[in-house]
């Protein structure tokens, strides 16, 4: 796949080429640190996914898709932004991106993101060629939508700030995490980092220490809420699903000096938690 990155900020673009580009099969084509060169340049070139900042001078992201989407139809957009703002997402939407990255880039989302358009664009390709070989409508009514996948990140968000965790070290790592096991359809264990996500076995232990250290910190967050209202119904429903209702006890008898070691985690348990929760009806 062709990949064109606009971003004012300079460290962005280089980031994300060489992030894309330690998969053979993309090539990042151009980079632009403005919008008005970055229309300009995509309007030549052959691109087929334009990642693009939300928040830019002059012109923003926004504003850089609609006119883009009127003088090249065929472009896919995923929109780069730290904002969170879900007027302003809506309005991404409405626009025409497929998926959001988040701020800080995270190595993996970024991965998961661009491997989902490019199979979206090779779906719709095969789709397109059949419909032109038998005639008929495009069968692509059922396909997942990309609002539905941004409501499933947000619920993933809410369960993290409820635990208290956006800020720890690992919270991004956790999100791409459980995006790619809710988009794939696959549990923690099925997940082989080091062939799908180019990451060595030295590197699969740094990330799972930095994730099991934001995950510590939310069961004792949690085990802070359970002293305060044992009672509490999504307290007790994050400690069976998250993790196991006897750790968070626990881990709530340690802070309370009753014992003199506390509560486990689990990854595995943890994250199969996380997006069963995360696709849970509202």
């Amino acid at each position: 796949m062709n990949f064109y990155i606009v971003d004012d900020d300079p460290s962005i673009p280089m980031n994300l080429q060489r992030i894309l580009e330690e998969n053979p099969a993309n090539t990042v084509v151009g980079t632009a640190n403005d919008a008005k060169q970055g229309i300009a340049e995509i309007m030549m070139l052959n691109v087929d996914i334009v990642l693009v900042d939300l928040l830019m001078p002059e012109i923003s992201g926004i504003d850089l898709i609609k006119r883009l989407n009127q003088l090249k139809h065929q472009l896919r957009f995923i929109m780069i932004s730290q904002v969170r703002d879900s007027d302003l997402r809506s309005q991404a939407y409405e626009a025409g991106i497929e998926f959001f990255i988040d701020k800080p880039i995270n190595l993996i989302e970024v991965k998961t993101v661009t491997e989902r358009v490019t199979q979206n664009i090779q779906m719709a390709n095969k789709l397109n060629n059949i419909q032109s070989l038998v005639g008929g409508q495009s069968p692509v009514a059922n396909a997942p939508t990309p609002e539905k996948h941004e409501i499933e990140k947000e619920k993933m968000l809410a369960i993290l700030r409820f635990l208290g965790i956006t800020s720890e070290n690992g919270s991004s790592d956790i999100l791409a995490i459980t995006q790619i096991m809710v988009n794939q359809e696959i549990a923690f264990r099925e997940i082989n980092f080091e062939t799908q996500y180019n990451i060595n076995a030295c590197e699969k232990k740094i990330l799972f220490q930095r994730i099991r250290r934001a995950i510590k910190t939310g069961l004792t967050n949690l085990a802070e809420l359970f002293l305060d209202d044992m009672g509490d119904e999504l307290v007790v429903e994050y400690a069976n699903s998250l993790y196991e209702y006897r750790n968070v006890r626990t881990e709530a008898q340690y802070l309370k000096g009753d014992r003199a070691s506390g509560g486990k985690v689990s990854l595995k348990h943890f994250f199969d938690g996380l997006a069963q929760e995360s696709q849970a009806p509202a």
